[in-house]
């Protein structure tokens, strides 16, 4: 071989073994950074990758019920289709399913059972729950087909049912099964597609302690996601059960009583805050809901021009009307702009030099003092008293009752209201504050707007000797009470005013069932047609235990309308004590 080609071959050899060495180093470097600066990572890796933990399903919520024991959500055993995603994704299996369950009277498409599967699907050997709410009838007889495919199999699970229904469903609520939004702001592995979890009310705002915890099973895969064997299993956790302070009993009588209006009823505890009616007229039932309802069904009732699922309890606005002179009399004692016998002249009017001011008694009411301007619910006196008083001084008190605020009640969504003033208006409108404003104010007319369960802590408060409590509607929400720091003989010229609204004024409506009531009346502008109609108060009148409101729309009067709902509910709750 000549020269010149062997130099050629050794050279080649050489590139070649370099190249081998090369290689090996750099495989040596792998294996010492795979197996030695990063084993610990890949063990856990490896480990996890062999290692599922399989959750079970949803163990049963736990139940609400009344503060007598009356239940307002609990459970009762339906049944469910489950299957594995391999099988169910197989070419003609969901057309069969289609037919099998058409056949036996349960409508259910080959489309929707795509998008369930879809929803639900997040591993293999994940079982996924293809139709629900089935009884054990049908399931019994679905299952009996023999065209009914062998590779799926039922599972007894739990439906969420409220005796109570439409009385009680703004507070309690309802479930649904979890939506994609839902899931994805979830606290990672707590929920899972399919999941039913609480939509509003007291089963959203208590959703943790309901739901309870859902049982797991550990087990060893091997490379293709099958099972090998057990290796540890975590039973499931039945969610807690909640006393709401709700009285049932007072819930329908009140319920019963707004049949027919829109509008609200609230009564609480004056010294706790606990709240045993809360009802919103017209309303809706919440079974429907929690068992699952059609697109067309759910956009009918969210799209009704009365608006069922408006808890005007807590989220409706009205203005206080008169109902509110109490606070401004408070305000004007407090602030030392009146005194309990200070006296204003009403001929039915207040003339201003570009503005005449009406009463509502057009004939007027002479000369009268607090005591009888809330009794008769002079306008005019009022007008006065918020003209001294001013529109600073008024605002504060107005913030001291948490007025413009949520009361911090145990709710989703409550509304804060609206308490206004000169800077809000200059904000909204651009426009200065005039002495008309604060006329209006003091009243409860104009930029002032309130909720029904703001509107019945303050008389609370009234009624306590100024203590400001928290709504709560579980004892799990209550909160100690707040002093306003009012004196003592400034509240009772109050109280006698409102003790004389209903013994010898305008709610005397409120006296006729047996128990003395003291309150005021309110009747309230409608800018979209009929006056609202309200009444506030507290009973018994020498030594209060309950506050409750009442807000018809379009009632006209609270003398004649809202008086009379408040008197009977509260005389019902004083006749059926009970342990609070």
């Amino acid at each position: 071989m000549p020269a010149d080609v062997r130099d050629v071959l050794d050279a080649r050899l050489k590139f070649l073994l370099y190249w081998v060495f090369a290689t090996l180093g750099v495989l040596l470097i792998g294996l010492y950074f795979f197996q030695i600066e990063h084993s610990d990572r890949y063990v856990r890796l490896a480990y996890g990758n062999r290692l599922r933990i399989i959750r079970f399903a949803p163990p049963p919520r736990g139940d609400i019920y009344d503060r007598n024991g009356a239940p307002l959500a609990v459970n009762e055993t339906t049944f469910s289709i489950m299957g594995y995603p391999m099988d169910l994704n197989k070419p003609d299996m969901l057309p069969r399913v289609e037919k099998v369950l058409a056949e036996h009277g349960i409508p259910l498409s080959v489309s929707d059972m795509e998008k369930t599967i879809r929803r639900q699907t997040i591993a293999p050997y994940r079982v996924i729950r293809l139709v629900h709410n089935l009884t054990m009838a049908q399931m019994a007889e679905i299952f009996a087909d023999p065209a009914f495919p062998a590779q799926l199999f039922p599972l007894p699970v739990w439906r969420r049912i409220y005796p109570s229904g439409a009385i009680a469903s703004n507070i309690t609520g309802y479930v649904g099964e979890i939506s994609e939004s839902e899931l994805k702001s979830a606290p990672g592995g707590e929920y899972m597609g399919g999941d039913i979890i609480g939509k509003g009310g007291i089963e959203r705002l208590y959703e943790e302690q309901l739901r309870g915890v859902a049982g797991e099973e550990s087990i060893e895969v091997d490379a293709r996601g099958r099972k090998v064997r057990d290796l540890d299993t975590r039973g499931s956790e039945r969610g807690e059960s909640i006393r709401l302070t709700i009285d049932l009993g007072a819930q329908k009588r009140a319920a019963e009583l707004m049949a027919g209006y829109k509008g609200a009823v609230v009564a609480m505890n004056v010294k706790t805050g606990a709240v045993l009616v809360l009802v919103s007229s017209p309303t809706y039932d919440n079974n429907p809901l929690a068992w699952g309802m059609s697109a067309r069904e759910w956009r009918a009732i969210t799209s009704d021009a009365n608006k069922p699922m408006l808890d005007r309890a807590i989220s409706g606005v009205y203005p206080p009307a008169s109902t509110f002179k109490a606070i401004v009399a408070l305000a004007a004692l407090e602030e030392d702009a009146i005194t309990p016998s200070t006296v204003y002249h009403c001929p039915g009017y207040l003339e201003l030099p570009t503005r005449t001011f009406r009463c509502w008694n057009r004939a007027g009411h002479g000369y009268v003092n607090l005591t009888s301007a809330l009794q008769n619910s002079c306008d005019v006196y009022f007008y006065q008293v918020g003209m001294k008083l001013g529109i600073e001084r008024l605002l504060k008190w107005v913030r001291k009752f948490g007025l413009g605020e949520p009361t911090g009640i145990d709710l989703p969504a409550e509304a804060g209201g609206v308490i206004a003033g000169p800077e809000w208006k200059r904000e909204r409108f651009h426009e200065n504050w005039y002495r008309g404003d604060t006329i209006n104010y003091s009243i409860g007319q104009g930029f002032l707007l309130l909720t029904p369960l703001q509107l019945a802590r303050a008389y609370a408060a009234l009624a306590n000797g100024g203590w400001l409590v928290t709504p709560h509607v579980s004892d799990l929400g209550f909160r100690e009470p707040v002093s306003l720091g009012v004196a003592p003989e400034k509240l009772s010229a109050v109280q006698r005013g409102l003790n004389y609204v209903v013994s010898r004024g305008t709610g005397s409506r409120a006296g006729g069932f047996g128990v003395a009531v003291a309150g005021k009346t309110g009747t309230a502008q409608n800018a979209h047609g009929v006056d609202h109609a309200l009444f506030a108060g507290y009973a018994p009148a020498s030594a209060p235990q309950y506050a409750a409101v009442a807000m018809v729309e379009a009632g006209e009067h609270g003398s004649s309308v809202a008086s009379p709902i408040v008197g009977e509910i509260l005389a019902y709750l004083l006749s059926h004590p009970v342990d609070e």
